[in-house]
């Protein structure tokens, strides 16, 4: 198949962009802690849940009831956060 003509541009032909750059050049990378950190909360809130309806509400923390799960969401929330700054 023949190439096509390049383009013209007052009087000078356009010269071919053979670099490519990523949009990610300027993004630093998280520190090798970040990954590790936000699925460890990830799995802590989830074993919280967990605990906490296995147990019937006994534990983790029996006196505040209910609130065992907005603990436990609150830490699966964190490293869910977290997951969106990882690079």
């Amino acid at each position: 198949m023949p190439e096509s003509r390049k383009r013209k541009k007052h009087g000078r032909v356009v010269e071919e962009d053979t670099s490519i750059s990523s949009w990610t050049d300027g993004i630093p990378l998280s520190p090798p802690w970040w990954a590790p950190t936000f699925v460890t909360f990830l799995l802590l809130g989830l074993v919280w849940l967990v605990v906490y309806y296995m147990s019937g509400g006994l534990y983790p923390i029996p006196r505040v009831g209910n609130w065992n799960l907005a603990v436990g969401l609150g830490l699966m929330m964190v490293g869910f956060i977290m997951t969106l700054r990882w690079r």
